[in-house]
């Protein structure tokens, strides 16, 4: 007997999700609700989902077992405490929250509950992570000591779009969002391999001179104007982190958005634009074969209308001949999926978790682990570059598989 699901927000990102929850083989039906009605009334409509909610307080005080949270970025952890504490699952999209106290009470709420928090971040599945990780595993790196993790995404490509979509009228004062408080697919592709975390951070921000009232401190709704951002970390055991985060910057972000590298004592991985390399003292390995991925639906179909055309290159991008596709139920791989072949690996995780009682790889302390050093970085930003300490959340009280 499967579980019931309610999906909080029908947006852009809900609109990829919702077949995906509708058709795995642990969920058995899935309600939306959104503050616009209609969008709810259009999703339920064309995945034949089970029905609507009049509101997030209505979904709560229901009997379904388990929410998905689709909403604005600095949403998410409230939404994600009061859905634990009305009895209910969660899957979340990054970033887990916007502030070290809200991780705090996510995992108080998380271990008060018993419940499964677990936080959607697509680049746990992105290949070079998945690479990575199977180096890890097997110790071909030795000792890692330094990694990098770039999220460099222009506005120009599809986020003025997607601002407007989710903003309203008031779209310019949320489009400021701070680059560093969206932290997880930078950070979360190279902790998704490197079994560690950062303890320490000095954090370098560009302030913005595009003059359009998108990063004007005056506009913005989280007084930011920094448009661009770079960070190094110090990390747990040693070592060193440092990561990107770029909203103004000349690159086809359609490419590959998010690109890795880790240098270990004994081998290190390095991803470009469109290859990627294994190296060794012996010599180098060109595996970008094994990590291109391949799109899983046309960019002009009709169920991408709703989204940028600038932003369609992820959300079709599929599978790579790294990832291990036999623990994806065949309902799934029917199926559509996008960032890399993510989609259908975290629904299969937040199923599996929520049916099983396990720890699914991107739990809470992870997912805080994977937040909370962009969250430091963007206070030292805005410290002109003050070396902060970073306070960690602890380990996830059971292990999520290692070759996950």
């Amino acid at each position: 007997m499967g579980f019931s699901l309610g999906i909080i927000g029908a947006g852009q990102f809900a609109q990829q999700f919702a077949p995906l929850f509708r058709h795995h083989p642990s969920i058995a039906d899935v309600y939306v609700t959104d503050v616009i009605p209609a969008r709810a009334d259009a999703l339920v409509a064309a995945h034949g989902l089970t029905g609507t909610f009049a509101s997030t307080e209505a979904m709560l005080a229901s009997d379904v077992d388990a929410i998905a949270i689709f909403t604005q970025r600095w949403t998410h952890a409230p939404l994600a405490i009061a859905a634990l504490r009305a009895g209910k699952h969660v899957y979340c999209t990054v970033p887990m929250g916007i502030a070290t106290d809200e991780l705090a009470d996510v995992i108080a709420t998380v271990m008060a509950s018993g419940l499964t928090y677990m936080m959607g971040e697509t680049s746990y599945y992105n290949p070079a992570t998945v690479f990575a990780r199977a180096k890890v595993a097997a110790g071909e790196f030795g000792r890692i000591f330094y990694a990098e993790g770039d999220y460099v995404h222009d506005m120009d490509l599809g986020f003025y779009d997607a601002y407007k979509y989710s903003g309203g009228e008031n779209w310019k004062a949320t489009a400021s969002y701070p680059p560093m408080l969206y932290p997880t697919h930078s950070i979360g592709g190279v902790l998704g391999a490197w079994r560690t975390h950062a303890v320490a951070v000095s954090c370098n921000g560009v302030v913005d001179d595009r003059g359009d009232g998108v990063f004007d401190r005056t506009v913005s709704q989280f007084d930011n104007d920094l448009s661009n951002a770079t960070a190094l970390f110090e990390m747990a055991g040693g070592g060193s982190m440092r990561t990107n985060e770029f909203r103004r910057v000349g690159y086809p972000s359609y490419l590959r958005e998010s690109r890795y590298r880790y240098f270990g004592t004994e081998g290190s991985f390095e991803e470009g634009a469109t290859t990627a390399f294994w190296q060794t003292r012996d010599g180098v390995e060109d595996v970008s074969d094994l990590v291109a991925t391949h799109a899983t639906m046309s960019v002009d179909d009709p169920a991408l209308a709703q989204i940028s055309p600038a932003l369609r290159a992820a959300f079709v991008s599929g599978y790579a001949r790294v990832h291990d596709t036999s623990r994806i139920p065949p309902e799934l791989r029917a199926l559509p999926t996008g960032h890399e072949g993510s989609h259908h690996f975290l629904v299969d995780d937040f199923a599996t978790a929520v049916q099983t009682g396990t720890t699914p790889p991107m739990n809470a302390w992870m997912a805080a682990r994977c937040t909370l050093p962009g969250i430091i970085a963007h206070e030292s930003a805005r410290r002109d570059g003050e070396r902060l300490a970073i306070p960690d959340l602890g380990d996830a009280p059971v292990a999520p598989p290692v070759d996950a």
